[in-house]
């Protein structure tokens, strides 16, 4: 090795790989203590929010920074259901696609849309903001649902006003209200899935904010980076994974053939916890209701075997703990709803719209700096270099060996 390859080694081996451990910014938002597997929104712990509040509380909460009055609550619920409903051009839009898109292209695509007819786009001060935000929470359910019909060759269904924000999605996707039940259920979900700190689309969309980008510019990109299978695609991941084993006498052999040959188990272990993801904790309990009254165990039970036979392994090949995350179990509670496979990530962007905006809008109006500073990170080059300088140009016919 030379004395430039050691230095390049050198250089990579001491990054901060996918800026782990790197602080950027300051919030009043939420705190994930991944030691002792808590999760705090604006003070408030996971578990109590997800026993006694509602996603709209919640999504009050993550905006405004403080829990609602009665009147305050039931003013912003109104301002909800007063803008679910989304230009008929979006579904013209969504007709002319391609049935196989995948939904969340489709609802990466449709943010910028939506911003066109928003009356307030350029009116950057804090409570236009937060008035896009909520048309942003309405409307995002509705773009999912739609598409989820449409490319069935289906016809949208208009949202309910009698509904609650987790009721009137499945009421949109199915044309049939959710028993109280389910609708809990999947409002609690919704709460669960808000909000999550500096994940990658969360900083996505701040790092888009930095630049002085409108509120839907911050969250289009915040969409694309919850695609992908590392971030919101691993809870479809793990239903892939329920349906190719397919049995409980088969896991046990096939976590063991995974593991031994480097594989992965979707939605076991985390980047942040170590301990049992607190919302984890509540998506077992969810899904164990929804098996016993739906008088059907097989996704639960497979599941809980996953779980229990990726421990063992996992603890006799590395001696360790490994511990399963929110997409775990968050994919046979969305399969017992009737949730599509493929909805899973944009379901989960129907709840974290609400996260997403509290933290553009915290990027834009930062109380903890005089003004918001562009995100501006470095790099260092390892690339090549002809000698101390510059590589000479070769015009292309006398290049030869290429």
């Amino acid at each position: 090795m030379t004395g430039k390859e050691k230095k390049m080694e050198e250089v990579i081996s001491a990054k901060n790989i996918g800026l782990r451990g790197v602080k950027v910014a300051d919030t009043k938002i939420s705190d994930v203590d991944g030691e002792r597997g808590n999760l705090i929104y604006r003070g408030y712990h996971i578990c109590d929010l997800a026993s006694h509040s509602t996603f709209e509380e919640v999504s009050y909460l993550l905006l405004i920074g403080d829990l609602p009055t009665s009147e305050a609550l039931k003013t912003f619920k109104e301002g909800l259901i007063s803008e679910r409903a989304v230009p008929q051009t979006l579904h013209e839009w969504m007709k002319k696609m391609p049935s196989t898109t995948q939904p969340m292209d489709v609802l990466q695509a449709a943010i910028p849309i939506l911003a066109g007819y928003d009356p307030e786009l350029r009116d950057e001060t804090k409570e236009a903001n937060l008035r896009k935000a909520l048309r942003l929470i309405a409307k995002v359910p509705n773009v999912v649902a739609s598409w989820e019909r449409i490319r069935k060759g289906l016809d949208p269904i208009a949202p309910s006003s009698d509904l609650n924000h987790a009721g009137n999605f499945l009421y949109m996707l199915s044309g049939i209200p959710p028993t109280p039940e389910i609708a809990r259920d999947f409002d609690i979900c919704l709460i669960l899935h808000a909000e999550h700190s500096f994940n990658a689309s969360t900083f996505a969309g701040r790092e888009v904010a930095s630049t002085r980008a409108h509120l839907y510019a911050s969250v289009a990109a915040a969409v694309g980076a919850l695609s992908g299978e590392l971030h919101g695609g691993a809870n479809s991941e793990v239903m892939r994974m329920l349906n190719e084993i397919g049995e409980v006498e088969r896991v046990r052999s096939w976590v063991s053939q995974r593991l031994r040959t480097g594989g992965r188990i979707m939605g076991m272990g985390h980047a942040v916890y170590r301990t049992e993801d607190p919302r984890a904790t509540i998506l077992r309990g969810i899904a164990k209701n929804l098996a016993n009254r739906a008088g059907n165990p097989k996704w639960f039970e497979l599941s809980q075997a996953i779980e229990e036979a990726t421990k063992e392994e996992f603890r006799r090949l590395k001696g360790r703990e490994i511990y399963c995350n929110v997409d775990f179990y968050s994919a046979s509670v969305y399969h017992m709803m009737g949730i599509p496979t493929d909805l899973f990530t944009p379901v989960f962007a129907v709840s974290r719209i609400s996260g997403w905006a509290a933290h553009i809008i915290e990027e834009k109006f930062a109380e903890a700096q005089p003004k918001p500073e562009l995100y501006r990170p470095d790099a260092d080059y390892v690339g090549n270099y002809c000698g101390p300088q510059a590589c000479e140009y070769i015009p292309i016919e006398k290049r030869h060996g290429y």
